[in-house]
């Protein structure tokens, strides 16, 4: 899995987070002060990238949590069929089929932004 581990201290909103072994991005974040028995706790609200559940932890700030390592690619749309869009990566030439967004629509020679995290993409932008 490509991803590292770091402190919850170190997490902002916008960046990525795994929770329940789903990499996701970070809506909020808050922390509590440390009370008369205890430390801080931070709790987060994200969103799953690639499935847009919403999810929540609440854990300590020196607790540890993995970050995904999401890579951003550009692709060229090379047919579309119904819900399906073959891509092309441009970097590899690889070629793969990805589900279309239901607000995006794509034509042949488009290009496109999408985010890879192991067998998972993502159209992002067109």
């Amino acid at each position: 899995m490509a991803r590292e581990q770091t402190e919850v201290r170190e997490l902002d909103e916008g960046s990525y987070v795994m929770i329940e072994d789903t990499p996701c991005k970070i809506d909020s974040y808050s922390t509590a002060k440390p009370g008369k028995h205890g430390s801080a706790k931070a709790r987060i609200d994200a969103r799953g990238v690639f499935d847009s559940k919403k999810r929540s932890l609440s854990q300590p700030v020196d607790a540890k949590v993995w970050i995904p390592i999401i890579d951003r690619k550009q692709g060229q749309v090379v047919s579309v069929d119904g819900t399906d869009a073959q891509v092309m990566d441009l970097e590899t030439y690889d070629t793969f089929t990805m589900l279309m967004p239901d607000d995006v629509e794509l034509s042949p020679d488009d290009e496109i932004e999408y985010l890879e995290y192991e067998d998972q993409r993502k159209i992002t932008r067109t």
